[in-house]
């Protein structure tokens, strides 16, 4: 495999390249969903591509193929020359020499590879029948579904790299629905794992159930600017959207506020956001990005001040810094662009009920939708649907829904009055991004 790829990148030297890299990819995925007893879903799939990316008159080409054939491999040097020779970026472009070691090179479970599909089959059953002996009211389990998916990457380059990773994740996610009073509330729960043990259909199901209990009864409370407890999912998908204002990329093409504020305060003190590629820890993990630098662990903002943004080869020579080893490339078929690894935001030491006896009179937000159509990345604006629960002298009370909370990013950042400590994640994908439950003083909520 290695000598093919090494053949690709030879004859993209003969024809012209100054430099040539060539990164392949190979997926496989498996996902079943239940609905009623009966497989609703079953799905088996695998691809696999490679792509050429190489330096030709100054420029940087890039061609993809999903044709895993030498034969094909002087029709992908000459479509990655002609995509080189339309460019003019003015930007100094880079192949990385791997001269640095990687500390690990796999986040792949092997035991994880050889569960049975029936066993997967199974936990989805069972999933959706705990959420119907857990409550008489579930109407239905809109969603059942267990999955696995694995995949590995290769990147080979003329300046002598040569660099491999593996990985794999299970998952399972259930979503019942309650039918209360002529209405209809539902619940979540799902956990992402490389260890297939740890799916326990019935705290799962018991989760889920929960969720969509708390909010029964829920009703609008009235506007104004408040003490606001974002919980850790609320915060992390806030953080998850307006995560690309720390890429430097985003800065110099002037799409972020905080281009030219390195070194500056622009949150809170107790607020200290990390960018770590522990295998592990998000499951967003990774040796090396993009461009096959090894990451490393960085605080982006420590004690509220910005000590870094997120840097490429190109995006760090133009700013006369070094990479901070944040490239990505999520598929064959991707340029290299920007991404964290496991982006979270550093957890304090006091528990979510400290948080609501800090707030007093005010809301915590558990769920925010909309946020595509109701953020603004480059102001960092956000109105937001919401629901959550009431909190009074400290305590919650009522469930709360049909409310919009509306702010800023970045002076939520600075708003931050305290930290809890229930640090969770969200979905892995090209990253992963966690938070805890955060107090904000006084975001505006639009009720009744």
């Amino acid at each position: 495999m290695l000598k093919k790829f090494e053949r690709l990148v030879d004859l993209a030297i003969k024809e012209g390249f100054d430099k040539a890299e060539v990164f392949a990819t190979a997926q496989s995925a498996f996902s079943v969903s239940v609905y009623e007893g009966e497989i609703e879903d079953y799905r088996v799939e695998k691809s696999a591509g490679i792509a050429l990316r190489g330096l030709y008159g100054g420029q940087m080409g890039y061609a993809s193929t999903e044709v895993d054939d030498e034969n094909e491999f002087a029709d992908l040097v000459r479509r990655a020359k002609e995509n080189a020779q339309v460019l003019e970026s003015k930007d100094e472009q880079f192949l990385y020499d791997g001269r640095e070691r990687l500390s690990w090179v796999s986040s792949s479970n092997p035991a994880l590879e050889t569960v049975p599909p029936e066993r997967k089959i199974a936990l989805a059953m069972e999933m959706e029948r705990a959420c119907k002996a857990l409550d008489s009211r579930v109407a239905r389990v809109a969603v059942s579904e267990v999955g696995t998916t694995s995949q590995s990457r290769v990147l080979v380059n003329s300046e002598g790299l040569f660099r491999t990773f593996e990985e794999n994740i299970a998952y399972a996610v259930v979503e019942p629905v309650l039918a209360v009073d002529g209405g209809q509330v539902d619940g979540t729960a799902f956990l992402f794992t490389r260890d297939f043990d740890a799916l326990n259909a019935q705290a799962l199901a018991r989760e889920a159930i929960e969720d969509a209990k708390r909010y029964i009864g829920a009703a609008p409370i009235p506007s104004g600017a408040m003490p606001v407890v974002m919980n850790q999912r609320a915060m992390q998908s806030l953080l998850a959207t307006f995560v690309g204002v720390f890429s430097a990329e985003a800065a110099q093409r002037g799409l972020s506020l905080l281009a030219g504020k390195e070194g500056e305060t622009i949150a809170a003190p107790i607020v200290t956001l990390t960018d770590d590629p522990a295998d592990g820890l998000g499951l967003a993990g990774r040796p090396f990005d993009g461009e096959g630098v090894p990451t490393r662990r960085k605080n982006v903002v420590e004690r509220g001040v910005l000590r870094t943004l997120l840097y490429t080869l190109k995006t760090a020579k133009k700013a006369g810094k070094e990479t901070t080893g944040n490239a990505s490339r999520p598929s064959y078929h991707s340029t290299v662009g920007t991404s964290p690894t496991n982006f979270y935001l550093e957890p304090g030491t006091l528990a979510p009920e400290a948080l609501y006896a800090q707030a007093g009179n005010g809301v915590r937000i558990d769920a925010i939708m909309g946020m595509h159509a109701g953020c603004n990345q480059i102001s960092g604006d956000f109105s937001l649907a919401a629901k959550g629960m009431r909190i009074e002298n400290g305590v919650l009370t009522e469930p709360v829904e049909q409310i919009t909370v509306s702010g800023n990013f970045f002076k939520l950042l600075m708003g931050i009055a305290a930290v809890g400590d229930d640090l969770w994640f969200g979905f892995p994908g090209s990253c992963a991004v966690g938070a805890p439950s955060v107090l904000v003083d006084g975001l505006s909520i639009a009720g009744k």
